[in-house]
This record gives C-alpha cells, sequence and structure tokens, in this order.
C-alpha cells in the first residue's frame, strides 16, 4: 500500500528536519510513500494543527509540534 505523508510546516528548522527524518525512514525501509510539504497557513488550518511542524500520514494527523523518532515513524509506516 503506498502511503500518503503531508508534512505540516511553514519552512521552520524543525520542519526541514522532520522533512529529513522522514525522508530518511522511507530510503531506509523502501517504503512507498509520497512525500508533500504543506506550508500554506490555511491549509495546515484545516487538518485543525496549531503548532507545527505536524506530520499526516494517510490523512491522520500523528504529530503536532515535536519531531518523532526514526522508529515511531517506522512503526506508524509498516503498520
Amino acid at each position: 500500500m503506498k502511503h500518503s505523508i503531508q508534512i505540516l510546516g511553514t519552512g521552520c528548522p524543525k520542519c526541514q528536519k522532520l522533512t529529513n527524518v522522514v525522508k530518511d525512514v522511507v530510503d531506509q525501509n523502501q517504503i512507498d510513500a509520497t512525500i508533500d510539504k504543506v506550508e500554506d497557513i490555511a491549509e495546515i488550518m484545516k487538518f485543525d494543527v496549531m503548532m507545527t511542524p505536524a506530520l499526516v500520514i494517510d490523512g491522520d494527523v500523528v504529530a503536532k509540534g515535536r519531531i518523532p523518532s526514526k522508529t515511531e515513524l517506522t512503526t506508524w509506516l509498516q503498520n
């Protein structure tokens, strides 16, 4: 199953770090996924997210205001 991953954030350093961590996990585990960055505030608000960065996997917000560990990401993407 191909995962849809969205990284919500305005391009801050934490948002960039989250993007890099997600790409690393996807590459290292050969996970089939599309990764999109959402930087528009109006779009971010549609997810009811007040703190960035935030991570959305397959339509579900799984993390807000923090960078999840690679272990957490791997678990979420392999289930």
